[in-house]
């Protein structure tokens, strides 16, 4: 339980006391020290003696007329005539309403997703190669090597930058970087925002990856003839196989 300030119960103290010596006759007069107004303390003396207060009554007589016994109509326990102002309702302090937020669980709202959408892709796979002949080519001839000899098209941009860099710096320097840079990405651009105009530094950066990637396979495919030589497949054609 919380302590009262001790200033507080010397000053509810020294009521006290002052009220006692007083006394009720003096209250109920209006002499003294009470500060009840005047018409307030005949009112209060009417209603007890089961009369109506009319000196300068503003509204309605303060109570009824009495009953049997002396008690005025709708007087509460003991007699007493004060009335109910208001009810004030008792409300918790803390807000108990749950906030909704923008997260689920990845188990099973995410997982469930991605899991059916793995089941599509498979089933799409497995149509498609029934119908469409995988284009492979005839059987490998060691005595033949085929001219361009270019690697499948997932490994064409490092081939592409086989022909600028030396093998340490294209094979292993510059994917290595690239896979740091994406791995880092996330603690780079902290934003929890999913909307692309609030992601523009990821959004930005991912672009740039793509983009840098596509154009090596692009020029690798279409733009390099036979001892993997630069040409344009507008004028000697295309040297591309899957």
């Amino acid at each position: 339980m919380t302590e009262i300030p001790e200033h507080l119960l010397k000053r509810a103290k020294a009521a006290r006391e002052k009220t006692e010596s007083t006394g009720g006759d003096t209250a109920a007069s209006g002499e003294g020290t009470s500060r009840i107004p005047a018409e307030l303390l005949e009112r209060s003396k009417a209603a007890r003696a089961g009369g109506v207060a009319v000196k300068d009554a503003p509204a309605a007589p303060v109570v009824a007329a009495p009953v049997a016994g002396g008690v005025p109509v709708g007087a509460g326990p003991g007699g007493h005539t004060q009335r109910l102002l208001t009810v004030v309702k008792s409300g918790s302090i803390q807000d108990v309403k749950a906030i909704p937020v923008d997260k689920v669980h990845v188990w099973p709202h995410l997982l469930s997703i991605e899991f059916v959408a793995a089941l599509a892709c498979t089933a799409f796979t497995f149509m498609f190669s029934w119908f469409v002949n995988a284009p492979l080519l005839q059987a490998a001839n060691f005595n033949a090597t085929p001219n361009p000899s270019k690697a499948p098209w997932y490994f064409m941009g490092l081939q592409e930058l086989l022909t600028m860099f030396h093998p340490m710096i294209a094979g292993v320097t510059i994917p290595g970087m690239g896979l740091i840079l994406l791995i880092f990405a996330p603690y780079l651009d902290r934003n929890a925002s999913n909307k692309p105009e609030d992601r523009k530094f990821i959004t930005s950066l991912m672009t740039i990856h793509m983009m840098f990637w596509a154009v090596l396979v692009i020029i690798s495919s279409f733009f390099r003839g036979p001892g993997y030589n630069f040409t344009f497949p507008w004028r000697d054609g295309i040297f591309f196989e899957l």
